[in-house]
């Protein structure tokens, strides 16, 4: 819990903007889990109010690692705002054009019924695009600056943000197709809450567990500097074997999909 207070203080100290916005995801994010009770509506099966939900969540909890990483790289002020203001204003209208679509009871991705909607979901390809350059910029940067942590955390980094990239190709790869079920038309069965198809494949298995690789292979690390006493060179490669394992569990998952199998099957 300390931890988690240091990340959001360091936020708040780093970007005021950015921190109220994450803030702004996260009560959206209650809104919708209200909205849950209150609104019977469903899409394919589902509650309008659980895509939403979803990405408030998970696009408040990116901006948030967004916005600590980027104050440990050794960047000019006028350039992490840049970048702040970037990943800030982005991913805000990303998420409010899911929310507003989500209003209307229609899909917000891969819907081109109307000319409205064909140019709302190409403005979130847009957006979306915006934010994978930023994540080659930090690719490149992690491995040619040297960032005021140790060794195995700053590797750890670059890993995650490796997985991040071959998550948002994986995403790619479901607006190639305009959908993310293989096998079967999206929609039918599904898992609780995330509602990862129980009868075919679903490509946003793998594209789940890459995005949140920057967030759960440098912890790994962190934790495993802070509770092993051992030379930066085993850290690292322990690390290194953690981040494989875990880049290898979303090919799997990827390759699982694209087989039209899915992750559980009920």
């Amino acid at each position: 819990m300390r931890y988690v207070k240091h990340i959001f203080s360091t936020v708040k100290e780093e970007s005021p903007q950015l921190y109220w916005i994450v803030l702004l995801n996260f009560i959206g994010a209650l809104a919708c889990i209200i909205g849950l009770f209150v609104d019977d509506r469903t899409l394919m099966g589902v509650n309008v109010w659980i895509k939403p939900l979803k990405f408030l969540l998970s696009t408040g909890i990116y901006m948030l690692t967004v916005g600590y990483l980027l104050s440990l790289y050794p960047y000019s002020r006028r350039k992490k705002k840049i970048i702040y203001n970037i990943v800030s204003w982005t991913l805000l209208v990303e998420v409010g054009i899911i929310v507003y679509q989500a209003s209307r009871g229609v899909h917000s991705h891969y819907n081109i019924t109307t000319p409205m909607d064909a140019l709302l979901y190409l403005m979130m390809g847009v957006l979306i695009g915006i934010n994978v350059v930023l994540m080659v910029l930090f690719i490149v940067d992690t491995i040619r600056l040297k960032l005021n942590i140790p060794k195995s955390v700053q590797w750890a980094i670059l890993m995650g943000w490796l997985v991040v990239l071959f998550g948002s190709w994986v995403g790619g790869q479901m607006i190639g197709q305009m959908a993310h079920n293989v096998g079967v038309a999206d929609g039918g069965a599904g898992l609780p809450l995330v509602n990862w198809s129980t009868i075919a494949g679903d490509l946003r298995v793998a594209h789940f567990f890459a995005l949140h690789g920057i967030q759960i292979i440098p912890l790994f690390a962190l934790g495993l500097s802070k509770n092993w006493i051992a030379k930066h060179p085993k850290q690292v490669l322990v690390v290194t074997v953690f981040g494989l394992l875990y880049a290898a569990w979303i090919g799997f998952t990827f390759y699982q999909a694209k087989q039209g199998m899915p992750l559980i099957e009920l």
